[in-house]
């Protein structure tokens, strides 16, 4: 069996934690291939429960789905102990969650050095989370990370721990006016808590592939969203990995022909969190209402979105770079109550209108959006489970959006619950 990879489409919060849930049902692993604690997914199940998962895959609250934390990503142990003890307190199974070997662990000098950094930039600043992600990206790609297999040589992870700070400390000391850390005691900490996962910890690039030999369906979770990707998002206002359907190759072990359904998340709307270029962003009281309907406040950090329209020049972009097949459209009830829904169908920029994402930093930053004017719809459409039942504005919604973003929308989310989903075409078959 194919494997299908389900990847944000904007700037992340989408609702790709409710999509794989969904897909949870009918599949037999669920793989996170890249990002930190720095994500955030909301699962609300039937019984009203709430879950907000931040590295741990969300098919965790499905029974007998297998979950792995791939090579891609980074981990902060602490992060990863609570979380799992959160979700054994309310009764979930977390016996079924898999490490890769390979992913890299973010340490406490990570974090340290993340916060001051950003304190450091001002105005100039990124937007992070101050969670050490970026750094433990940096060292990953400097060959100076510490891995998961490190927690199982000790020996090992005192030396990579002790060359690291001799540089690290410097720079926080000298630098930051910040306190030295003291490796042994780095050391301490980071094994005391790996020896409570160091069970989970496995070759998962060779199980994920058995897997697919035994016809089995894997599908590769992406966190953030295709316009937070290092290298196709709007940098440098972006994360440290590579959120987009190529990162799920690299961030899993499982090989690109081995993909057959790439689906994309998207808001009916608009959001992103932290700085950068946002051209449909509303900074009114259309804004303001879109926030607040939605929900629009960050899972991880408790931060209000900001928010926009509907950009359809994103959503090419996200289709053409993904190669994304289907789409599932989320939050579509939250458009409910207006008279008129705005779409950002092309940009103006110095002039020009262009149909495409624009080529250079400068353009994306220039960039003024072109919109044509829907009719909206006042109905509750919350109860809806299949497409005829929507009003007739809200699928003339759906059927505009999806011709001119490259891919069919196969589902609909009108609602936060896992049951408040219009599937229109099975993406599994």
């Amino acid at each position: 069996m194919p494997a299908v990879v389900l990847i944000g489409a904007q700037w992340g919060d989408e609702g790709k934690g409710k999509a794989t849930d969904i897909l949870g049902e009918r599949v037999q692993w669920i793989v996170r291939y890249q990002g930190g604690n720095n994500a955030g997914h909301t699962v609300v199940l039937p019984d009203g429960q709430k879950f907000a998962l931040h590295l741990i895959p969300s098919g965790i609250l499905t029974p007998g789905v297998k979950n792995v934390i791939g090579n891609g990503v980074v981990v902060d142990p602490g992060v990863l102990l609570e979380e799992l003890a959160g979700l054994e307190e309310k009764g979930v199974d977390t016996s079924g969650l898999l490490i890769s070997s390979d992913a890299h662990l973010i340490m406490p000098y990570h974090v340290a050095i993340d916060k001051v950094t950003e304190r450091y930039l001002g105005k100039a600043k990124i937007g992070t989370t101050g969670r050490g992600i970026g750094p433990a990206y940096q060292d990953k790609l400097a060959r100076v990370g510490v891995r998961v297999q490190d927690l199982l040589d000790e020996k090992i992870l005192q030396q990579k721990v002790e060359a690291a700070l001799d540089f690290k400390n410097q720079v926080l000391v000298k630098v930051y006016n910040r306190k030295a850390l003291d490796p042994d005691q780095v050391v301490e900490q980071v094994l005391e808590r790996g020896q409570h996962f160091v069970h989970r910890i496995a070759d998962t690039r060779l199980l994920l592939n058995q897997a697919l030999d035994r016809d089995e369906i894997v599908v590769l979770e992406g966190s953030q969203g295709t316009l937070l990707d290092v290298d196709h998002g709007t940098y440098p206002f972006v994360t440290s990995s590579n959120p987009t359907s190529g990162g799920a190759t690299v961030g899993s072990g499982v090989g690109p022909t081995r993909i057959s359904t790439v689906i994309g998340i998207l808001k009916a709307y608009t959001t992103r969190v932290g700085s950068g270029p946002f051209p449909t962003e509303l900074n009114d009281d259309q804004g303001e209402y879109l926030r607040k309907q939605g929900g629009e406040f960050g899972v991880t950090t408790g931060r209000s979105r900001r928010t926009g329209w509907f950009d359809a020049v994103i959503a090419r972009y996200a289709s053409r770079v993904n190669g994304i097949t289907d789409y599932f459209l989320t939050k579509l009830d939250v458009l409910s109550g207006l008279e008129k829904v705005p779409v950002c169908v092309a940009y103006e920029v110095d002039g020009r209108r262009v149909d495409e994402m624009p080529m250079t930093q400068t353009d994306v930053h220039h960039a003024v959006p072109v919109y044509e004017e829907l009719p909206g719809w006042f109905e509750d459409i919350s109860h809806c489970r299949s497409f005829d039942e929507l009003p007739a504005n809200a699928k003339s919604y759906v059927e505009y959006l999806e011709s001119i973003i490259g891919a069919r929308v196969s589902a609909i989310g009108v609602g936060p619950g896992r049951d408040q989903t219009i599937v229109r075409h099975d993406v599994l078959s």
